[in-house]
């Protein structure tokens, strides 16, 4: 692909559809296609590992040490090894276990090969010993590496913008099916990263091409293994009824609620990462404990499984609205209170994504506000979670794309409830959120009015 030099000469930037139509950038694409099968088949492997060590240590592991099932303390010692192996590997491997969560959802540059091993360990420590965290940056981070590192090992030295662009598709492969549509991971990716202008199509088609390909080797991997898709999914979604002007004052309600909690996960999980990172280790295993100890007070409350509140909550949305009616109001402020400092407690140490964990706070916290008058299940639920969503990643599309989809057919008829719940929410926490401090040797800026 053609790279613009620097210079004089350089008085305009390259066009774009010169660039589309040349040789070079069709030789892209087909490297981008190429990258796109091994790439996401690691990710369906790293899925699959994960799926499968989950129950395994969870549930198998108290059955063949003799206890009758998972015994109610179990998610202390669970998650102290886990924040022992999460801490060590942070602390001592390069590239300190990849994105630190607490910043949001954020595609940066490709990681170098050295750095992958300890992205892998942390994300498995977080991930199977039941941190409250998701896959979905420790996946863009490994997708991502693995394209760019795909490109070294063909040439010695390409050129930055060919590995920029093929760890991208990277990243879009590794993702391509877990939020259930490539087209939804192309577009978190596309809004996380900032992409835009005519630049954007170069960057955003091989990564669609290699999403597409990488979708269709989740299927055929899912199918030949008979392990699923590893797909956000929801089953039997209730009929949503059309929406009334009560569920829109409705949506102001729950988008700044959202907005109101987002803010305060995050103000709390900074300021308890600056004390983690003092001593990483013993402070992450201290986390660890703390996700545990709430764990196991919901569960103890409300007799309910602990799990709810471990985890990611990626496999529990589905669970939650078909059994909602089992869950009083009080199991839901509780679940909510829960789950969400656990949240709090698991970016501040952990290494993982933000998404899902987010998505199952705003859920559940709108199944909470349906039990009210004028709102119904679904249209809560749908709204929860797009304003949960917008409140922790702001990436407001993205989040009105995560509500509606997930929930099918049933989302058109609550998109407009959504989008309004989404934008409130976004725009609540940007005036909630204090401004950055200034960097030394810089004036600050305005106070707002």
């Amino acid at each position: 692909m053609p790279v613009a030099e620097a210079g004089p000469e350089a008085a305009s930037p390259p066009d774009p559809q010169t660039l589309l139509r040349s040789r070079e950038y069709l030789v892209l694409l087909v490297l981008a296609a190429l990258i796109g099968v091994p790439v996401s088949a690691a990710a369906f492997g790293f899925l699959a590992l994960v799926g499968e060590l989950q129950p395994l240590i969870y549930t198998d592991l108290p059955k063949s040490l003799g206890f009758d099932g998972t015994p109610p303390w179990w998610p202390l010692p669970l998650l102290a090894v886990g924040g022992l192996l999460a801490g060590l590997t942070i602390q001592y491997l390069p590239g300190h276990g990849g994105h630190e969560p607490t910043a949001g959802f954020k595609a940066a540059g490709a990681p170098t090969p050295i750095e992958l091993p300890g992205i892998f360990f942390a994300a498995l420590a977080t991930l199977c010993f039941a941190a409250v965290l998701g896959p979905e940056s420790p996946l863009l981070a490994l997708g991502g590496g693995l394209g760019a590192g795909a490109v070294r090992m063909v040439k010695r030295n390409p050129p930055e913008q060919v590995s920029a662009v093929l760890g991208a598709a990277g990243s879009f492969a590794a993702v391509s099916s877990l939020l259930g549509s490539p087209l939804l991971g192309a577009f978190l990716l596309m809004e996380a990263s900032g992409l835009g202008g005519p630049m954007m199509a170069l960057v955003l088609v091989p990564g669609l091409l290699a999403a597409g390909i990488g979708a269709l080797i989740f299927v055929g991997l899912g199918n030949w293994t008979g392990l699923g898709t590893y797909s956000l999914a929801l089953h039997d979604v209730p009929e949503a009824t059309h929406p009334t002007a009560a569920e829109f004052v409705w949506a102001l309600v729950i988008g700044l609620s959202a907005a109101v909690m987002g803010v305060g996960i995050r103000w709390l999980a900074v300021r308890l990462k600056t004390q983690v990172e003092q001593r990483r280790v013993p402070a992450t295993v201290l986390m660890g404990l703390v996700v545990a100890g709430l764990a196991i007070a919901y569960a103890e409350g409300t007799d309910k499984e602990a799990s709810d509140v471990l985890y990611s909550g990626q496999a529990a949305l589905d669970p939650l609205l078909t059994h909602s009616a089992a869950y009083s109001v009080g199991a839901l402020l509780l679940l909510v209170l829960c789950k969400s400092l656990a949240y709090c407690a698991s970016l501040s140490s952990f290494r993982g994504g933000p998404i899902f964990p987010a998505m199952f706070v705003g859920a559940a916290g709108g199944i909470l506000f349906s039990h009210l008058p004028g709102l119904s299940l679904v249209a809560g639920f749908a709204m929860g979670i797009g304003a949960m969503s917008a409140a922790m990643l702001r990436l407001p599309l993205v989040s009105v794309l995560l509500a509606t989809l997930l929930i099918g057919s049933q989302g058109l008829t609550v998109m407009p409830l959504v989008i309004v719940a989404v934008v409130v929410s976004y725009v609540a926490t940007a005036r909630l959120t204090p401004p950055p401090a200034p960097e030394a040797g810089q004036e600050p800026g305005p106070r707002r009015q």
